[in-house]
């Protein structure tokens, strides 16, 4: 019993915990993430998928320590990371974490990059902060970091500035700086917004590369089930700031117990398929994060809602082993009582 114990905390390089992180607004509490749980396994990448405003982004920022207090406010929670509570520690304290153990590449690269320094002052920056070398050294470093991203003639991109860049070359620089330190976990949110298809692909190969030769674990945050269906071993579904379902990449896919996860994937068109059939969107719209409907949040929009549903917010229960569920009727479709169609 023992070495299974002590096996699950080796495995388990971060855990968070009843985690709720709320906004105070002059309109009213916007309950941005309510109540989030899941593990992060050492070598994985973990996927987390949810609509515009479930609260993907949120929970990543709150890891890092990057919420704006106030109008933010860490409710409850804890963030287990190296047998540390990073929400009990002191923001200098913080600082030896972020951009070092746990490092995040930001949506948008160019919002996110000093348009006034050169792209090899702010990796050297970075390189600087958390590692005693001298300048030269940083320098060597940097230029190594510019070609395992794959940017050629590094030297001369070293003096260019972030508009001199295009969309997929910043967000190759990007994960560069991310990268610098060599972190445990590396936090990819939305990573390929606004990039073509084909850049989109090279930026998520580069990625999961870094990550294997690295032994990383990432947490992937995206709205694209394709992304996460090539790249994660496990999956969180996110709606309206909660967790609704977590499970293994097949069983989300091919087993889920959730209606909103069936309507994800129902959403989804499907290349493969011989006959193709009409997609099926998710009716109606997600709730305001304000004025949260009683019981399920998801109950409004789900047409397998019963009367316990519209009443209370049910529990997330593991159903079988690694899946768990946040819906009443979870069993019935676990047992192929309740129709997926």
């Amino acid at each position: 019993m023992e070495n299974n114990v002590s096996k699950s905390v080796v495995e388990n390089i971060l855990e968070v915990k009843n985690l709720r992180t709320y906004f105070y607004t002059d309109n009213g509490i916007v309950k941005a993430v309510d109540g989030v749980n899941f593990n992060l396994k050492k070598g994985e990448t973990l996927g987390i998928v949810g609509e515009t405003g479930s609260g993907k982004s949120i929970t990543a920022l709150t890891i890092l320590g990057l919420i704006t207090i106030p109008p933010g406010k860490i409710e409850s929670g804890e963030i287990i990371f190296d047998g540390q509570d990073l929400l009990k520690l002191k923001i200098n304290n913080l600082k030896h974490f972020r951009g070092n153990r746990i490092s995040m590449i930001f949506q948008d690269p160019m919002t996110s990059l000093n348009p006034v320094f050169t792209i090899g002052n702010q990796l050297i920056e970075s390189i600087l902060t958390h590692q005693k070398i001298s300048k030269k050294e940083a320098y060597q470093k940097a230029l190594d970091l510019l070609d395992m991203v794959g940017i050629s003639d590094k030297k001369r991109r070293m003096k260019s500035y972030p508009h001199e860049f295009s969309g997929g070359m910043r967000q190759r620089a990007m994960i560069a700086m991310a990268i610098a330190n060599s972190p445990s976990i590396l936090i990819a949110d939305e990573p390929t917004t606004a990039l073509d298809v084909t850049i989109q692909a090279q930026i998520l190969e580069l990625i999961d590369n870094l990550k294997n030769k690295t032994n990383s674990s990432v947490i992937l945050i995206t709205h694209d089930l394709g992304v996460i269906a090539k790249y994660a071993s496990r999956v969180m579904v996110m709606y309206a700031g909660k967790p609704v379902e977590f499970a293994s990449i097949n069983d989300i896919f091919y087993n889920s117990i959730h209606p909103y996860t069936l309507g994800l994937i129902g959403s989804v068109s499907k290349l493969n398929e011989e006959k193709k059939e009409r997609l099926k969107p998710i009716k109606g719209t997600p709730p305001s994060l304000i004025d949260l409907p009683k019981g399920c949040t998801f109950a409004p929009r789900c047409k397998y809602a019963i009367k316990i549903c519209k009443e209370s917010f049910p529990p997330s229960i593991e159903e079988e082993s690694g899946h768990f569920a946040a819906c009443f009727r979870a069993k019935e479709f676990l047992n192929k009582s309740l129709s997926r169609d």
